[in-house]
């Protein structure tokens, strides 16, 4: 039997500039390429008709097709990584795995547990940097440490860029070197996995050349096309965020500065992983939430009585997007004006969501609260009504997802504004700073 090296996709789906992948390549071995559907997380997952599960069973089928059009094929699997492997050193001669680096928890102890495996059969274990420019070892302060703070980061990013120039792997130049098979395997299909398929249309993986161009002037106004809408592309790698960086160098240094936030939030997860329970702040984490699920039920539902707020919930739970801008003013509203924890918004997100990135949702989240790093000051509370004034004046998003705004039939707010400022202002100032309580 011949030795093979095996590439593991997993948030790198595309052939192109693909940094694990040209390293197994290169390797001198035919490449086996595998993806599994790992059922530890796709059994957190209540929603059977989840669009994430899909979109990855689409581009899974993509990739698939195009190794079948040169005569090799994409081993899609089904299962817990570990088991997967110890059957996979049953029927291949394994010289060694290569894969691209998660930087999240539980994807560290998953890759730990395949390496510690992989070791006891002589297997070597590669994984390369490929869903950030730099990573948490690269951007650093002058004394190692990492930065909390997102503007002296950005700067010694973009320093550390004209040091280190960004750099192509181009693995789709080396597609001959793919592994052989001339009776490709049945892709698993989402039935078999317990899940339904949906019809529904995924954003483009292109964006047009104005967008981007124009991007730090319109990327506010939710109701135009401002922004990329390229976001679950990076969380899943259909595209790659080099070749984007790239882009942006050329273009829009504002579109730069969101792909450097970005860098930003996946080292703070990497230095600080208990955001992911916690407050990156612990003091935060003693603020007394209040624990009304039916407001919290209205705010999911956009139901508040608060236009813009409702407009946002209902692009979210229709599309699985929503503007940025416009989760800002969501999270704010749901923290501060509801008082409600963090915790539960970002939970809701995370189900929600399309481009669901534990690090930027994190981040997302502890900055509208004021629990991160880098956050908004606690008394920075957003006012709907102005914010609405600013970012939609004309009301046309607003009018697009809430149709029955300024009829009889939209719902009253759910809390008053002046009344939910003072609340929170008095709440966050009495638990992070008592001896300031008059």
């Amino acid at each position: 039997m011949e030795f093979v090296n095996v590439f593991w996709f997993r948030r790198d789906l595309r052939l192109n500039d693909n940094h694990g992948l040209y390293k197994a390549l290169n390797s001198g071995l035919p490449v086996l390429p595998i993806f599994i559907f790992d059922n530890e997380i796709l059994n957190q997952l209540e929603n059977k008709t989840d669009l994430r599960v899909q979109f990855i069973h689409q581009e899974l089928s993509l990739i698939k097709k195009e190794l079948n059009d040169i005569g090799s094929d994409l081993c899609v699997y089904y299962g817990q990584p570990l088991e997967i492997y110890k059957q996979l050193v049953k029927e291949y001669s394994i010289k060694g795995v290569f894969t691209n680096e998660d930087y999240e928890p539980y994807a560290i102890k998953r890759d730990q547990s395949v390496n510690d495996f992989l070791f006891t059969k002589g297997i070597s274990f590669s994984s390369f940097k490929d869903q950030c420019v730099f990573d948490y070892r690269e951007v650093l302060k002058d004394d190692g440490k990492p930065y909390t703070v997102y503007t002296p980061y950005s700067k010694k990013w973009k320093t550390r860029l004209n040091e280190f120039p960004i750099v192509s792997y181009p693995s789709e130049t080396l597609i001959n070197d793919f592994l052989k098979n001339s009776s490709p395997t049945e892709i698993v299909s989402l039935e078999s996995m317990g899940f339904e398929p949906k019809s529904f249309q995924y954003p483009e993986k292109t964006t047009k050349s104005s967008v981007i161009q124009n991007y730090e002037k319109n990327r506010d106004i939710p109701s135009i096309e401002g922004t990329s809408k390229l976001s679950i592309h990076f969380r899943f790698g259909t595209i790659s965020i080099r070749e984007k960086a790239k882009k942006a160098l050329q273009t829009s240094e504002k579109w730069l500065n969101e792909l450097i936030w970005r860098d930003f939030y996946m080292q703070i997860l990497a230095h600080f992983p208990h955001v992911v329970n916690g407050a990156f702040k612990p003091e935060y984490d003693k603020i007394e939430w209040e624990k009304d699920e039916a407001d919290f039920l209205k705010w999911c539902q956009g139901k508040t009585g608060y236009p813009i707020v409702d407009a946002g919930m209902r692009e979210l739970n229709a599309t699985g997007l929503m503007h940025n801008r416009v989760r800002m003013i969501v999270a704010s509203f749901l923290c501060k004006h509801l008082l409600i924890s963090w915790r539960w918004g970002e939970a809701y997100f995370a189900a929600k969501l399309l481009d669901f990135e534990l690090a930027s949702n994190n981040g997302g989240w502890q900055w509208a609260a004021g629990s991160g790093v880098d956050a908004a000051p606690y008394f920075r509370i957003f006012n709907p009504t102005l914010q609405t004034e600013k970012f939609d004046p004309n009301l046309k998003y607003i009018k697009k997802w809430v149709p029955e705004f300024g009829t009889i039939h939209y719902a009253k707010p759910i809390v008053e504004h002046t009344f939910a400022r003072q609340r929170c202002l008095e709440r966050y100032k009495s638990t992070l700073a008592p001896t300031q309580v008059q």
